[in-house]
């Protein structure tokens, strides 16, 4: 069942835009995933990126299985208005966010087929995937959800975030596959770090890459941390909002315990330790479809924080 359609002169839907006229909250709301691979494929990409791209035949499903097997998850890259070239080296990376130690290799592909070749599963388990490693204070990559065809919202707000990144950060910025969370677009996960940002402009994601660069987060657009299950992510901003506390190390998850849709999180942080505990349920009261598509209204997830607990 498609969405009804829109009356003469009517507005189409946005759900990004209802999202924000419902001022859903944004915290907690990353995908759980650790470990990534970034395969260059200037486009077009298509709805499902890695099996309507124009890749080698079968290579998209294939990277789709091994990224199941391995419990990665595999996107398609391409620079700002970059324009297909089957003859040009292909740029990969592969990514593990840990949250303490997070980890970053890259590589240059003959072949995009060679893209099979990364070795995940080692890199998950704290080895080399096979590529070289990228240190240094510019190795954070900004990737921008610009998967129109996934989803309209995250063209029309991802594309000018892209362009104003790739302007101030040419070498780190890269316009990526659908990443989740359609009506937080535009949308941004800032990697090795596995750090999702959500209703961003511009403006506000430029400022979200200068404070990667000093090693803060910008608490008003973070989703979460990968890294981490949601109510985890959320604990985390309930605590970092209280403390006032932006630096990327300052706070450190050690424990959850889950009770139904209660989440206690014990995490560490300015030399102390706290339980944060908070309730994952979907509003009785706000509705909204959770993407452009979508063919009806759901209830909108909530973190509620019940309390902060010094120990």
């Amino acid at each position: 069942m498609s969405p009804e359609p829109t009356s003469v002169g009517e507005a189409p839907f946005r759900c990004a835009a209802a999202s924000l006229e419902r001022a859903d909250p944004i915290a907690g709301s990353a995908a759980n995933v650790r470990t990534w691979l970034l395969l260059e494929h200037a486009g077009p990409w298509g709805s499902d990126a890695l099996l309507d791209a124009r890749l080698p035949e079968g290579l998209g499903r294939a990277l789709k299985q091994r990224a199941r097997s391995a419990r990665a998850k595999a996107l398609l890259i391409r620079r700002h208005r970059a324009r297909a070239d089957a003859s040009a080296p292909v740029r990969v990376f592969a990514a593990y966010a840990d949250p303490v130690s997070p980890r970053l290799e890259s590589g240059v592909l003959a072949d995009p087929r060679e893209a099979l070749e990364v070795d995940l599963a080692a890199l998950r388990a704290g080895g080399s995937s096979g590529l070289d490693p990228v240190e240094g204070p510019d190795r954070d990559l900004f990737c921008v959800c610009t998967n129109g065809r996934h989803d309209i919202c995250c063209a029309e707000r991802g594309r000018p975030i892209a362009e104003a990144l790739a302007e101030a950060f040419p070498e780190q910025t890269w316009e990526v596959s659908h990443i989740g969370g359609d009506r937080f677009a535009g949308n941004m996960v800032v990697l090795p770090h596995g750090l999702y940002y959500g209703h961003l402009d511009p403006a506000s994601a430029l400022g979200v890459a200068e404070a990667q660069r000093r090693g803060e987060l910008v608490l008003d657009h973070l989703r979460g941390r990968a890294s981490y299950v949601m109510p985890v992510q959320a604990a985390e901003s309930f605590l970092r909002a209280e403390l006032g506390l932006l630096g990327l190390p300052d706070v450190e998850a050690t424990r959850r315990v889950s009770d139904g849709n209660l989440s206690t999180v014990t995490l560490r942080a300015l030399g102390a330790s706290y339980d944060v505990t908070v309730r994952s349920t979907r509003s009785e009261t706000e509705r909204g479809r959770m993407t452009c598509k979508a063919s009806r209204d759901q209830p909108v997830p909530v973190h509620e924080l019940i309390e902060i607990i010094r120990l």
